[in-house]
């Protein structure tokens, strides 16, 4: 059998394997366990969110042979035919692709149709905002008043290219971004079951790479299993993302609040011979300080940082070198310097001149070793 990708493999069949949106799958299944089902569900959201596993999951549901339940059983004909893609009666139509008015017409003539093999016809249309403004007025009458036993779905990650008219015709219900610890947790449970070793530290650089998408974050942690095999180093996936380690960001922000513009510069000047990319680099170092300002103003800062337990010791080693002031200026600084850096022909130097900037631009902070000064020497002599 074919490999099968483990964002395919790990999907989720049923409301309680939905991460993070809890939300919808509640409302979800109240409206089936109470038989108040709409006839259009807008499904709105960032990518990898679980939209379209979504739909699916509920398509299920509503033709579960022990339903309609909130709980499909994922096991009967039915549910095995929705989940592999083979039910005539559920249609999965990517508008991207399909986004012309005759597309539509040919959907509108098929819809009158009953169904064939399950209770309900289920139309899921993936990226519904890239639908033609004519394939949209075709589309209205249909959406609004279907015959009966046919369920739309719609799924769009810019529902603000929805018009007004489509948008009152649906229940919208908004996915969000998944935490860094929710999608940390995952990847460590998907490791544990592929026979993977995978540090937490390494589990939560994929989770914070991912950006709130399940589906990057299963991806990214298939190709490291490509570059690394079943054990997988943390040093190497830094290599594979071209991300700094967390110590030489550590370190970085330790020689920017101690005001060493010369270390900063030599610290830049190693980090460009390895090749790394100077706007993932400023992108790193801003979240990087972020998490420095919230140690340095929060009692408990650990619930609001995506970090590990050693990374957090070593930010909090550096934070006696800032005060918040400096903190919330440094911040500035690099915001403002993210939009010159996309589009700048130079950009190590604008990033040597930002960093020497907010260390020249700071006290004298003399010559007192704190543990911080040794630690950030310690690293710029390893590299």
């Amino acid at each position: 059998m074919a490999y099968q990708t483990l964002y395919r493999a790990w999907r989720p069949q049923t409301f309680d394997q939905v991460l993070g949106q809890d939300h919808v799958c509640r409302t979800l299944q109240n409206a089936i366990a109470s038989g108040r089902l709409a006839h259009a569900y807008l499904f709105c959201g960032p990518r990898g969110t679980g939209k379209t596993s979504t739909a699916k999951i509920l398509a299920k549901a509503l033709n579960c042979q022990h339903g309609p339940t909130p709980e499909p059983c994922d096991e009967c004909s039915l549910c095995v035919r929705i989940r592999d893609g083979y039910c005539l009666d559920v249609l999965e139509m990517d508008a991207a692709s399909n986004r012309g008015i005759d597309e539509i017409r040919s959907l509108r003539d098929q819809v009158r149709l009953t169904p064939t093999e399950a209770r309900y016809k289920v139309y899921i249309i993936d990226e519904v905002h890239m639908l033609t403004a004519e394939a949209f007025n075709a589309f209205l009458k249909t959406l609004e008043e279907p015959p009966p036993r046919v369920v739309f779905i719609l799924a769009t990650t810019e529902p603000e290219r929805l018009p007004a008219t489509i948008l009152s015709r649906c229940q919208r219900f908004d996915f969000h971004r998944l935490s860094a610890e929710t999608m940390a947790q995952r990847l460590k449970d998907v490791a544990v079951a592929e026979g993977l070793t995978l540090e937490p530290r390494t589990a939560m650089l994929l989770a914070r790479s991912a950006e709130g998408s399940m589906r990057d974050g299963l991806g990214l942690l298939d190709q490291c299993i490509s570059f690394c095999g079943p054990a997988i180093d943390h040093a190497e996936v830094l290599d594979l993302l071209g991300v700094p380690a967390t110590e030489v960001l550590t370190a970085l922000l330790g020689a920017v609040g101690q005001g060493d513009a010369g270390t900063v510069l030599a610290l830049l000047a190693q980090l460009r011979a390895q090749g790394k990319d100077p706007r993932l680099l400023q992108k790193h170092l801003t979240y990087w300080l972020r998490n420095l300002l919230l140690i340095k103003v929060c009692r408990e800062p650990e619930p609001l940082l995506a970090l590990s337990q050693e990374e957090i010791e070593g930010l909090t080693a550096q934070a006696g070198v800032w005060t918040e002031p400096r903190l919330t200026a440094a911040l500035a600084k690099l915001t403002q310097q993210e939009g010159l850096l996309r589009f700048a022909a130079q950009p190590w130097i604008v990033l040597e001149t930002a960093l020497a900037g907010l260390c020249l631009s700071g006290p004298a902070w003399g010559s007192i070793e704190t543990a911080a000064t040794v630690e950030t020497k310690a690293v710029v002599g390893s590299l």
